[in-house]
C-alpha cells in the first residue's frame, strides 16, 4: 500500500495516469505548471516519510514505464499532453535511484530538473492558444518566420525537457547512467533517444510543421525575456549542482 501511494506521485505506469488525467482536465495553464513541479515533489516527500520496502522489480517497471510514455510522446501533437507523458517518462526513471538508496535531496533535485521544463512547456499552453488559437502541432506553417519569439521560447523549452546540455537534466541522467550496467543502461539511454525524436517531431509540428496559415502577433518582449531568464538560471543553477555529478 505504501509503495502504490508514493507510485501514484512518482509516477509508474498505470498509476501515472491519474497525474495526466488530472493535467487533461485543467485549463488553466498556471494550474497546470503547479500540478507538474508540485506532484512528484510530494512523491519524494511521501518516500520520505512512509519508507516502503522497495522490491527488485521496482526498477524494472520504472524502466518500462519511461519507455511507455516516451514512445506515446511520438503519437502525441497536443502541447499540454505531450508535457505530462515526458514528465512521466522522465519521473520513472527517479526509481532506478531510489533503488541505489540516494539522499532525499537528491532526489528532490532529480524530479525538479524534469518538472520544472514540464511545466514552462505548460505555462507556453496559454500563450500558443492566445497567438495560434491551439496548443496543438501541425495545424501551423512557419511559426518560426512570423512569431520567432514564441518559436524560440518553446525550442529552447522543449530542448531543456529532453535532456540537452547544458541543462540539468542532462547530467542527471549522465549522473544514474553511471550506476547502471547493462539491459538497464541501454533501456535509460534508449529512452533518452526516443525523448529527442519526439522533440524533433513536436518542434516541426509547431516552428516548421505544415497546416493551415494564421496570422496572429508575436509572444511579447516581456514574456519572452521571462522564458529566457528562467531557462538560463536553471541551466546555471543545474551546472551548479550537476556539473560535478549532481
Amino acid at each position: 500500500m505504501k509503495l502504490t501511494l508514493v507510485a501514484l506521485f512518482l509516477p509508474l505506469f498505470p498509476l501515472s495516469a491519474v497525474q495526466n488525467l488530472i493535467l487533461a482536465r485543467l485549463r488553466a495553464p498556471v494550474a497546470r505548471a503547479t500540478l507538474l513541479l508540485a506532484w512528484p515533489q510530494l512523491g519524494v516527500a511521501l518516500l520520505h516519510a512512509l519508507q516502503p520496502q522497495i522490491p527488485d522489480f521496482v526498477v524494472t517497471w520504472a524502466l518500462l514505464s519511461a519507455a511507455f510514455y516516451a514512445l506515446r510522446l511520438l503519437t502525441v501533437r497536443d502541447l499540454v499532453l505531450w508535457a505530462g507523458f515526458l514528465a512521466s517518462s522522465a519521473l520513472a526513471l527517479t526509481w532506478v535511484l531510489v533503488a541505489r538508496g540516494v539522499d532525499i535531496t537528491e532526489l528532490h533535485l532529480f524530479v525538479f530538473w524534469f518538472s520544472l521544463p514540464a511545466a514552462l512547456q505548460a505555462l507556453l499552453t496559454g500563450p500558443l492558444a492566445r497567438h495560434l488559437g491551439a496548443a496543438y502541432a501541425g495545424l501551423f506553417t512557419g511559426v518560426v518566420e512570423r512569431q520567432p519569439r514564441l518559436a524560440v521560447a518553446l525550442t529552447a523549452v522543449v530542448l531543456s525537457a529532453v535532456a540537452t546540455p547544458p541543462f540539468p537534466g542532462f547530467f542527471a541522467l549522465l549522473h544514474l547512467l553511471r550506476g547502471l550496467a547493462g539491459a538497464a543502461a541501454l533501456g535509460v539511454l534508449g529512452v533518452w533517444l526516443i525523448w529527442g525524436w519526439a522533440a524533433t517531431r513536436i518542434l516541426q509540428g509547431f516552428v516548421a510543421g505544415s497546416g493551415r496559415e494564421i496570422a496572429a502577433p508575436d509572444l511579447a518582449r516581456s514574456s519572452m525575456l521571462m522564458y529566457t531568464a528562467a531557462l538560463a538560471v536553471f541551466a546555471a543553477v543545474g551546472l551548479l549542482f550537476t556539473g560535478g555529478g549532481l
